[in-house]
Formats: C-alpha cells, sequence, structure tokens
C-alpha cells in the first residue's frame, strides 16, 4: 500500500466514525421522528434534500439549498434550458441593432401570492438588488447607464457598452439566479436578510409549518400561470402536478435509506456512495445522477486576516492538498469522481489544467513545509470550519487538516452542521473572534465554467464572495474575457486566469464528481436538471 493510499484508508476510517457519531447525535436533536410522517401522504412529496433550510433569502447567499428553496418559491425572467441556451420565462426580450438596450415585456398572468400582480417595478427593483450580490451581476451593472420600468409591464436595461453574456447570466441557473421578488422586499438593503417570503414562483412557502433546519413545507400557487411549452431545466413550463412538497431533514444517511425503502419519504438529493447497494437492489426505487459534469469540490481561504492574507502561505496550504485524497475518502468509488485540476471544469470548453500539478498529482508535503518556514508561519491557529451533516461535505475538512497539520499548520478544526458553516462564512471577524480562516464547500461544474459567473473569480475585496479576496489582475482579465470577441480569444484569457487562480490561490480546486439521487418510483416526470426541481413531478397513488 503506497503513502497516498495509507493516508486514503486512515482518512476514510476517520471521517466514517466521525459522521456515524455526529449524525447520530445531530438526529436526536433535531427530531427526525417528529419530522417525518409515517408514511410519505397521497399527492404530497417528502423529500430529504442535502441539508437542513435555515438562510431564506436566495440573494445573499450562494448556498445550494437556499437556491433550491428559491426555485420553488419564486420565478426569473429568463431562464436556461437543457441546451444552456436562454429562454423567456416571465419575460420575453427585444435586443437593439447596436446591441447596446435590452426590452423585456412581462407577459400575461403574472402574480405574487399575495394576489397582487408582478410588475416591471418588482422586476428592477429585484434585478438591482441581485447586481449588487451577483459576481456576474456586478459586471452587468459596472457597464449599465439605466434599468428602468418604462410602464408596468415593460422593462428596459441601457448599457454604456457591449455585455455580449447578459441574457447567460440573467439566466444562469445557479449562483446566484436573479429570483423576482415584490418591490417591497427587493428595494431593501442587498446587505441584510429580507423577512417576507412572498414568492412569484409555482409554490407558497408555508411559514407556519417552517421548522428552521428541521422541515419546510411548500404548497402549490393555484393562481400561478405556467409558461407554455415544455420543461426543459428552468425553462419551460412548470406545472405543478402535486398538492405540496416538504423537505425532512435526516442527516444519518441509513437513516435516509431506510425511510424511503419503507416509503416514509420519497426522494433523497444525494444518496452516500457505499449505500448504493442497498438501493440498487430495490425493484421499486429509482438510483439516478441528474447531470453528467456534476460538481467540483473546493477550499476557500479567508484574505482579510493572516496567516491567509500572506500569498506564501495559500500557496503551502495548496501545495500540501491532494485530490486523490479527497475524492478518494469522499465518494470512494472512482467511477464517481474525476481527478481534475481546471477551475472551470474538465470537459468544459474552457477546461484547462495548467499550474495544478500538486493537486493532481498526489500533494508535496515536504514542498509545503518549505514554503512555509519561508513564509515566516508563526503558528497562527487555522480556524478550519468543518460540516458534519452533509454527506458530499464531510471528508473534505478532515482530509485537509491531516494534510495541512503535516505540513506544520496549527489548524483548529471546529465541528457545526452546514447551516450554521453558511451563516458564520458571511463573518469578517477576527477567526479567534468567531470568524474563520478556511472552509470547505462544492459547486455545480454549470456554476463555475465561466469568469462571469464562478463567484471565486471575483475580486472585489468587501463585494467579493466570501473571503474577499482584493485582486485587481483577476478584475483585468474578466474585463478581458468579456471584450474577447471570438472562442479562441477567451480560451487565452481562460487559461491565463487558470494559472492567477492557482498561482495566488483565489480558491483550491479540489476535483469533479457526481452524487447519486434517489427516487421512489412513485414519482414520475422529474426533470433531469442539475438543480432538482419538483414541478412536472406526477405521484401515482
Amino acid at each position: 500500500m503506497s503513502r497516498l493510499q495509507d493516508r486514503i484508508h486512515h482518512l476514510k476510517s476517520h471521517v466514517r466514525g466521525a459522521s456515524l457519531g455526529l449524525a447520530a447525535g445531530a438526529a436526536l436533536i433535531a427530531g427526525i421522528g417528529a419530522a417525518t410522517p409515517a408514511l410519505a401522504q397521497d399527492n404530497t412529496i417528502t423529500a430529504v434534500m442535502h441539508s437542513g433550510l435555515r438562510v431564506l433569502d436566495p440573494i445573499i447567499t450562494t448556498a445550494h439549498i437556499t437556491r433550491n428553496h428559491g426555485y420553488m418559491v419564486y420565478d426569473v425572467l429568463v431562464a436556461v434550458d437543457e441546451n444552456f441556451a436562454p429562454q423567456p420565462q416571465m419575460a420575453d426580450w427585444t435586443i437593439s441593432d447596436d446591441n447596446l438596450t435590452y426590452t423585456f415585456t412581462l407577459r400575461d398572468g403574472l402574480k405574487f401570492h399575495d394576489g397582487a400582480p408582478v410588475t416591471a417595478a418588482d422586476a428592477v427593483a429585484s434585478l438591482q438588488r441581485w447586481g449588487k450580490r451577483d459576481s456576474g451581476g456586478q459586471l452587468i451593472f459596472d457597464v449599465t447607464e439605466s434599468l428602468e420600468a418604462t410602464d408596468d409591464k415593460t422593462i428596459v436595461w441601457k448599457l454604456k457598452s457591449a455585455f455580449p453574456a447578459l441574457l447567460d447570466t440573467v439566466g444562469k441557473q445557479s449562483a446566484v439566479p436573479p429570483f423576482i421578488m415584490p418591490e417591497r422586499v427587493a428595494s431593501g438593503s442587498a446587505d441584510e436578510a429580507i423577512t417576507d417570503y412572498t414568492g412569484s414562483g409555482p409554490f407558497v412557502f408555508v411559514a407556519d409549518e417552517y421548522q428552521p433546519g428541521v422541515s419546510v413545507t411548500y404548497r402549490k400557487f393555484e393562481d400561478y400561470v405556467p409558461r407554455d411549452g415544455a420543461a426543459s431545466w428552468m425553462a419551460g413550463g412548470k406545472n405543478v402536478k402535486v398538492d405540496e412538497v416538504k423537505w425532512v431533514t435526516m442527516p444519518d444517511a441509513q437513516t435516509a435509506i431506510n425511510a424511503l425503502m419503507s416509503g416514509e419519504i420519497d426522494y433523497i438529493e444525494q444518496v452516500q456512495i457505499d449505500l448504493l447497494p442497498l438501493l440498487e437492489a430495490s425493484e421499486d426505487i429509482t438510483v439516478e445522477t441528474r447531470d453528467d459534469l456534476g460538481y467540483q469540490t473546493i477550499g476557500r481561504m479567508n484574505f482579510k486576516h493572516p496567516p491567509f492574507d500572506n500569498v506564501k502561505i495559500r500557496q503551502a496550504a495548496q501545495m500540501a492538498l491532494s485530490q486523490e485524497a479527497v475524492l478518494a475518502t469522499l465518494i470512494g468509488n472512482p467511477d464517481y469522481y474525476k481527478v481534475c485540476g481546471a477551475i472551470f471544469g474538465c470537459g468544459t470548453p474552457l477546461g484547462d489544467e495548467s499550474g495544478s500539478d500538486t493537486l493532481t498529482s498526489g500533494g508535496d508535503i515536504e514542498g509545503a513545509k518549505k514554503l512555509l518556514e519561508e513564509a515566516g508561519y508563526d503558528g497562527t491557529p487555522i480556524v478550519l470550519m468543518q460540516p458534519t451533516d452533509v454527506v458530499s461535505l464531510t471528508a473534505q475538512p478532515v482530509v485537509a487538516a491531516q494534510a495541512m497539520r503535516e505540513a506544520g499548520f496549527n489548524v483548529d478544526m471546529q465541528a457545526m452542521d452546514w447551516q450554521t458553516l453558511v451563516t458564520r462564512r458571511a463573518s469578517q471577524a477576527k477567526p479567534a473572534e468567531g470568524g474563520w480562516n478556511i472552509f470547505f464547500t462544492n459547486w455545480m461544474v454549470p456554476e463555475i465554467n465561466s469568469p462571469l459567473i464562478s463567484p471565486m473569480l471575483n475580486g472585489r475585496g468587501d463585494a467579493a464572495w466570501f473571503g474577499w479576496p482584493e485582486d485587481e489582475k483577476i478584475e483585468e482579465l474578466r474585463a478581458a474575457f468579456i471584450t474577447a470577441d471570438t472562442p479562441e480569444k477567451q480560451k487565452e484569457v481562460a487559461v491565463d486566469i487558470q494559472k492567477h487562480t492557482l498561482d495566488n490561490v483565489l480558491y483550491v480546486p479540489l476535483g469533479q464528481y457526481v452524487m447519486p439521487q434517489a427516487r421512489t418510483n412513485k414519482l414520475t416526470g422529474m426533470i433531469p436538471s442539475p438543480v432538482p426541481v419538483f414541478w412536472n413531478i406526477e405521484k401515482a397513488d
């Protein structure tokens, strides 16, 4: 057995033991039994999602569970279909001959859940709030001359210079979609969470049944008017064919699988790979993956506080890490993961692996030790946040902590549930005062496959994604990508961004993987979208 294989075996045992103990405790705390019905109700879909839901504002966070919640409750002006092509959703559009003016016209019948009509003023306020938070939105508003509602149904967006990817950016399916909210809600601060959850989408959030982190209920919005046409990813007709959808939290993977097989629940968003055989043997369960590209798992450091405000120390941490060790511990079965050093994802047009040699070849502990010594690291504790309740996030912190300790870092790994981490990562406090130094998360490849949409390639300091790097060079490169007028020129810029990102450690790409989902065969019509959605699904008796 090689040294790397020995490390992986040890790490798997560590993660499995920690996960079982922590999950068992979390199950008791969360009151799983109280949250789950004896049997899933007729015409109600009961689902176990990858995480409990605590953050309800889908604009202030990139957390996938909150994005999933956003698609239940809100609609969007433009949506991408299964071919990654932007399609009209709430609005149609025209573009002026000089490509500087986009005119959107809302379709008939749009209503909010309180019965009020959706107006252009609502859309403008929603777009403006989104533009203050989203990486791609910030780029569009950099070149925006004006955005206004000229009447109740018409939005006119005028640019100072062309932005060819405007529709793709406004229509992107994740991180972060510009969900349409009432003007009274969207006109509030982009830095403070909303408290009014009146939506524009196909489901109503049932506030009086919401138990943060435990369960959430969505009821069919009877007055929602679907767009004509077949559903295709986020586009087309969002026809709701059930009365309710309930998300319940089950931190223990075995408990969730038992519940699915016994009919207590209908759906599991993420299935732990080593438990797949239990489900694959059942004739009543379908196990499938939603997309081929899957996810990229990553590490993100805090640039505001020592020691990761020092680029050499960031480089040392990156040098210590091994994608194979992370992926083998996280997933186990190599059929479901891929070592890949491309920040834009392998298998994508912009994918390039320049500068990722240590990550993809098993890490370099000795090189990391030497670089850490050269950087003058003084033993400052590294606060590493460790989520314990999400199948796809339990391994990365354990693997990283061991590698960094071997390289000479003083690692303080602090356990918490994922929603606590999602809240804490927004804090800019010093690590010793409730802040943090490093955490790990996952992105769908389609939400990081371009510098225009990847949240981690934002170098605008406090206006950037959590970690807050100030990096003029990455902003210059993103601007160059916007003006590149051929795919070849875009790829050249993308390679420069790849090199700059890894050299400056804007984040650490740790490889790609797919995570299967499982559903009862009573559910039919589920759209094979990277984002799990609950319209179009029928449930048999």
